[in-house]
């Protein structure tokens, strides 16, 4: 078991910066961030194995940057140029296999959830 807490939501008007932080008991092999808006499917944001290879949505590349620190296991997401569709709640999650690093392969710990707020 790998219990996640994800911190680091908040509120701010578009164009502004959040940094997410998710504290892992110990890194695995691959960790990711998802979003679920009201309404809608939870859904991936970016994901990053262990060599520090990182794959992103199309709509937040340019603008968000996945990251760890292997030494403190903690995963970031820094969030810039925010836009009010950013809104969501916001999950760290990580996967147990040693195959495999996308949205669509299943995770199997998930942190509680950070909202994200972005107003206009």
């Amino acid at each position: 078991h790998v219990p996640l807490v994800d911190s680091g939501g908040g509120s701010v008007q578009a164009g502004g910066s959040l940094r997410l932080s998710c504290a892992a008991s110990r890194y695995t092999y691959c960790m990711g961030w998802f979003r679920q808006a009201p309404g809608t499917a939870r859904g991936g944001v970016a994901v990053i194995e262990w060599d520090g290879t990182t794959n992103y949505a199309d709509s937040v590349k340019g603008r968000f940057t996945i990251s760890k620190d292997n030494a403190k296991n903690t995963l970031y997401l820094q969030m810039n140029s925010l836009k009010p569709e950013d809104t969501a709640l916001y999950y760290c999650a990580a996967r147990l296999s040693l195959f495999g690093c996308s949205f669509t392969d299943p995770f199997a710990i998930w942190g509680q959830g950070t909202q994200v707020t972005v107003s206009s």
